[in-house]
């Protein structure tokens, strides 16, 4: 049995506007100005505490935690809002539904949001059930730590050899590659194929046709 891990962000929807909008209200109620959008987007897949840590070049007195609080409360405003939206990328919902139909493969997620935060972009595409294991910031370590891929790997039984996370950052590439886990970047993402290369990607893709030649070049290597 092989265990393919997705990202969320960057890798199967596309929320780069509705990120930048919360971290705007957040900065703003906390009286600190927005660092620029490259930035903000580059810290996507990291948990929002080591992410605002981040954004404040980890300076001790930076209020990482009250930011973290003030973006998930802007994030659930926007949810409410008429043209809120988060798409998935072309050809993601193909890619989810030529693997689900295979019997010798699993699907999961490893991503920085919430369980909350996944529910609702799973609901409102209609993608419940699809994922066996759902690993997110509530349950493990952020990014870049190997605990999601490895408690993935420990709920459904499948081993290092026989799994392959699918990201967007470096990141993503870095805690594939701590666990023993193989790594697919994909270039439509928060980080240039430059960063993915030198974080441990195996595969760079720019289309989800790509993503499924990788998958199954790999599937071809591994016994």
């Amino acid at each position: 049995m092989k265990l393919v891990l997705f990202d969320c962000d960057g890798t199967l929807v596309d929320s780069q506007n509705v990120i930048v909008a919360a971290m705007s209200r957040a900065f703003d109620r906390a009286g600190l100005v927005l660092p620029p959008r490259e930035a903000v987007l580059g810290i996507v897949g990291l948990s929002l505490v080591e992410a605002m840590r981040q954004l404040g070049d980890d300076d001790p007195d930076f209020p990482a935690e009250q930011l973290a609080e003030l973006y998930r409360g802007a994030f659930r405003e926007l949810r409410t809002e008429p043209g809120f939206v988060e798409p998935l990328f072309p050809g993601m919902r193909g890619v989810l539904d030529r693997l689900i139909a295979r019997d010798d493969v699993l699907l999961g997620m490893a991503t920085g949001k919430s369980q909350r935060g996944v529910a609702a972009v799973l609901g409102h595409h209609g993608l419940e059930g699809r994922f066996v294991t759902i690993q997110t910031a509530d349950d493990a370590p952020s990014k870049p730590h190997p605990a999601m891929v490895l408690q993935a790997m420990a709920a459904t039984g499948v081993e290092a050899a026989d799994t392959v996370l699918i990201g967007d950052t470096s990141f993503d590439m870095v805690m594939a590659r701590a666990a023993g886990a193989r790594a697919i970047g994909v270039t439509w993402g928060y980080h240039a194929r430059e960063m993915l290369a030198q974080s441990g990607a195996e595969w760079l893709v720019s289309d989800a046709d790509g993503l499924m030649r990788a998958i199954d070049e790999m599937w071809e290597e591994v016994p």
